[in-house]
C-alpha cells in the first residue's frame, strides 16, 4: 500500500514492501537519481542517467571489485545476492557490456517497486529472481559465475544462514576458477561479527582482502567493510590505490595483517550461525 510523506509527498515515494517500509527519495543534486531506504536504513543509490555513478562508499568499493575481476570491458557472469535498487548490476552492465547477470532478491514487493520506478535497461542481460539467496545459489551450476556479490540485509542485519562456512562452500562451488566473491559486511565494536566472517572465509578461500574505513577497523564506530575472496591472488596494489583515492578513503588489509585482525576468531558453522548485529539507531540519523 503506497503512502504519502508530508511535504515531500509529491517527490518522495513511500510504499510498503515485504521487508517493511520502502522509501525512494530523490537526489537533489542529480536529476534522475534516487536513494532507496527500507525501514529507514539506506539500501541503494541509483542514478538512471549514469549507472556508473556509485554514491555509497561500500558500493564504490564493490565497484572496484567489478572493475578488477576481469580485463576492462570484458563481459562476466555475475550473481548479485540481495537486490536493493540493482545498483551494482546496473554498474556491471554499463562497464562490462554483454555481461550475463542474475539478481536474487527475496522481497517480491521491493522487486516490483524497483522495476516500476527504477526500470532496468531492457537491453541489459539481467534476470531478477525472487528467492532466498542461499536457495537460489544452490540451483546454479558448478563454476557458472565469475563474480558473486553478497549484499543481503533483512531488518539491517545479514541473515544467519548467509554467514557460515557451508554457505561460502556453496559460493565457491558456483564460482569459476579464478572467480571472485565480494560481500558487504556491517559491524561495530568489538567487531566480533566481522572477525568471525574473515575467519569463515579463510576456511574456504585461500586469498582474502578487506576494504574498510580505518575508523571501522579500529572499532571506533559501526560501519561497512567489503570482504573479497578468491582462489587466485587478488590485485592488491590496484585495490589499495583505488580505495585510498575514494572520496571516503578506505584501507585494504590482507595477508598476515588480516589474519592478525581476526584475533583468534573461529569459522562460523550453520549450527552456531547468528545474524549480523543490529546497527545502532544513530547510524541512520
Amino acid at each position: 500500500m503506497a503512502r504519502s510523506r508530508s511535504k515531500q509527498a509529491a517527490v518522495t515515494l513511500v510504499e510498503d514492501v515485504d521487508g517493511g517500509v520502502a522509501e525512494l527519495i530523490p537526489d537533489p543534486d542529480r536529476p534522475r537519481a534516487w536513494t532507496l531506504l527500507v525501514d529507514g536504513a539506506p539500501q541503494s543509490h541509483v542514478d538512471l542517467d549514469d549507472p556508473t555513478y556509485l554514491d555509497f562508499e561500500y558500493q564504490r568499493r564493490l565497484g572496484h571489485v567489478v572493475d578488477l575481476v576481469a580485463p576492462p570491458r570484458a563481459p562476466v557472469r555475475a550473481v548479485h545476492l540481495g537486490g536493493g535498487g540493482f545498483t551494482l548490476a546496473r554498474y556491471t552492465a554499463a562497464t562490462r557490456p554483454r555481461s550475463t547477470q542474475q539478481i536474487v532478491e527475496r522481497d517480491a514487493a521491493l522487486v516490483q517497486l524497483v522495476r516500476r520506478e527504477l526500470p532496468l535497461d531492457p537491453n541489459a542481460r539481467i534476470k531478477v529472481r525472487t528467492a532466498d539467496a542461499r536457495a537460489a545459489l544452490a540451483k546454479l551450476a558448478d563454476g557458472w559465475a565469475d563474480l558473486i556479490i553478497a549484499d543481503v540485509f533483512s531488518g539491517a542485519r545479514t541473515p544467519a544462514h548467509l554467514t557460515s562456512t557451508e554457505f561460502l562452500t556453496e559460493v565457491r562451488r558456483v564460482l569459476a576458477p579464478g572467480g571472485c566473491y565480494a560481500a558487504n559486511l556491517a559491524d561495530g565494536p568489538p567487531l566480533a561479527h566481522l572477525r568471525g566472517q574473515i575467519a569463515t572465509a579463510a576456511a574456504v578461500f585461500p586469498e582474502l582482502a578487506l576494504i574498510a574505513d580505518p575508523t571501522v577497523l579500529r572499532g571506533k564506530r559501526f560501519g561497512n567493510a567489503v570482504l573479497i575472496a578468491s582462489d587466485r591472488p587478488l590485485p592488491l596494489a590496484e585495490l589499495t590505490r583505488r580505495a585510498a583515492s575514494d572520496p571516503h578513503p578506505g584501507r585494504v588489509e590482507h595477508g598476515p595483517a588480516l589474519r592478525a585482525f581476526t584475533g583468534g576468531a573461529v569459522p562460523v558453522m550453520d549450527a552456531a550461525a547468528i545474524a549480523s548485529p543490529r546497527p545502532p539507531a544513530s547510524v541512520f540519523r
